[in-house]
């Protein structure tokens, strides 16, 4: 059970990685200094979807998952409502490129805009 309890911790730990390379940049607007782990966060992310790695959560993941003797245990919600997400069924090699590529736009857009904001800013107090 409590194996179980550290794989479903660990796949939460996963989603939330992913949100976080994914729109992280958006925290820098309240606390800048995210920006120095938001930064290899994203990048770690944009590797691994560009490269078709396998992020090292999965194997903690699965490590957990086969200690816990999944056989005779029906899912648990998050294994139902979460695993579909981070691992989706027909997962290609396209949609990983097109996955890296929306890591980069959207932290691009984000840092865009902080960049703008912070400019406007410093004309505001001059």
């Amino acid at each position: 059970m409590l194996y179980r309890f550290a794989a479903d911790g660990v796949l939460l730990l996963h989603l939330a990685f992913i949100a976080f390379a994914l729109v992280g940049a958006a925290l820098a607007a309240r606390w800048p200094w995210i920006v120095a782990i938001h930064l290899p966060a994203a990048a770690w992310g944009f590797f691994v979807e560009l490269s078709g790695r396998v992020c090292p959560l999965t194997y903690v993941e699965n490590h957990f998952r086969i200690r816990a003797g999944q056989s005779g245990y029906a899912e648990s919600f998050i294994e139902h409502y979460l695993l579909a997400i981070i691992y989706p069924e027909g997962l290609t090699r396209e949609i990983q490129f097109a996955l890296a590529a929306l890591v980069v736009l959207v932290n691009a857009g984000i840092y865009g805009w902080l960049i703008r904001r912070h400019r406007a800013s410093k004309r505001a107090r001059v």
